[in-house]
């Protein structure tokens, strides 16, 4: 997991709001705008620190702010400049030198969720430059200053583009030191790294991530959050089983996890039988099949494959599904080896592949004090039960 640090601008007017104060105080559900935007990267654990850039003006009343909700990831209050692009650069300048890479959200921008904004940070990790983007939903069309219509994108082509926008810190740096040195303003920083020539690549982002830039966003944001309330408490849940025969020369893989032992599991796969028993256990609780249907034994190109990569796979469709991790409890019954000296990395292993705190996965062992198959030795099972929490309606 790579640690980011994040500028969040928040020195502009907002006069397209039309409010007497800068639309950051502006209360959403009885609470500041952008408290809802800090709770997003103070909750991520992804996020080591938080810049925030603001007018001198509003300076006083954002650390009142962050001290009454105690936002601890909060390292500096930054002051702007007349464009948003001296503001973020004022605040990349303000990020400490040890952070490689950087997110830029917008502070009017509340509506993400922690776990979309994780999952769009595992993704970035690939990329120099990544922004979070949508369809378009409208045909959109090229005109000239007499408003006739000189060119029809292809609309499949087309992204709204929104933030968070991550990057190589030292890129972004680039970007902006040449930008400057040339006079050269963009609309977001993903233009800035676009016109010195780098790639910048899009990842999917959320049509509720909406920016709050008029008063109608605000009613939207609120009916948004009041649907969100209702239906937080929408849980699924799934059970998962599975046991594989204990074999000489192969390895022996749980929760992707290599334990040193004389035996290893058969299978077409590792044969990891924590994994496969977690991969039933998801898909169960949205009643999407089960592993053999999605990756049966008769493929070729599952033959030898990390049971790991099969889990991104599904937690793919879980995202896809609308749905994160509540929790997970798991337990692997194995007369040999002893496991308690691995249950540790175990945990951690599938939390990363599970993309969730490692808090949210219990993985317990046991043995059938020499009871059955297990009890004499001849295989491993497992058995694993998930709860799933709906994190987009």
């Amino acid at each position: 997991m790579v640690k980011v640090g994040v500028v969040i601008p928040a020195a502009g007017q907002g006069k397209r709001m039309g409010a007497p104060i800068n639309k950051q105080f502006l209360l959403l559900a009885g609470r500041p705008i952008l408290s809802h935007t800090l709770d997003i990267f103070e909750e991520s654990d992804y996020v080591e620190e938080i810049v925030i850039v603001c007018s001198q003006a509003d300076r006083r009343r954002i650390e009142e702010l962050v001290r009454q909700e105690g936002f601890k990831k909060v390292s500096a209050i930054v002051l702007g400049g007349k464009e948003r692009q001296e503001s973020v650069f004022a605040g990349l300048k303000a990020i400490s030198p040890s952070i490689e890479r950087v997110a830029v959200h917008d502070g009017a921008r509340p509506l993400l969720t922690c776990f979309q904004l994780d999952c769009f940070l595992a993704e970035t990790e690939k990329f120099r430059a990544a922004l979070m983007a949508v369809p378009v939903k409208d045909t959109i069309k090229l005109i000239d200053e007499s408003g006739r219509v000189q060119e029809t994108p292809p609309r499949n082509l087309l992204r709204a583009i929104q933030t968070p926008q991550v990057f190589e810190r030292k890129l972004l740096a680039e970007a902006h030191e040449k930008a400057l040195e040339a006079g050269y303003l963009a609309t977001d920083d993903g233009a800035l790294v676009e016109w010195l020539g780098y790639p910048v690549h899009t990842l999917p982002g959320s049509t509720e991530n909406i920016k709050i830039t008029t008063p109608e966003d605000l009613v939207f944001a609120t009916s948004i959050l009041e649907k969100r309330k209702k239906e937080k408490e929408m849980i699924r849940v799934g059970i998962g089983f599975d046991v594989h025969a204990l074999v000489e020369g192969r390895p022996l893989i749980l929760g992707g996890v290599e334990i040193p032992y004389t035996k290893g599991l058969m299978g077409h796969s590792d044969a990891d039988v924590v994994t496969h028993a977690l991969m039933d256990a998801l898909l169960g609780a949205l009643a999407l099949g089960d592993i053999g249907q999605h990756f049966p034994d008769t493929d070729e190109a599952y033959r030898g494959i990390s049971s790991l990569k099969l889990l991104e796979q599904v937690m793919k469709l879980i995202v896809q599904e609308g749905y994160g991790i509540g929790n997970v409890d798991c337990i692997i019954m194995a007369q040999k080896p002893k496991l308690a000296p691995y249950l540790p990395s175990i945990r951690e292993s599938l939390s990363k592949a599970l993309q969730t705190k490692v808090e949210n996965v219990s993985v317990k062992a046991t043995t059938t004090e020499k009871l059955g198959f297990v009890g004499r030795e001849e295989g491993i099972s497992s058995q694993v039960i998930v709860s799933l929490r709906k994190t987009t309606f």
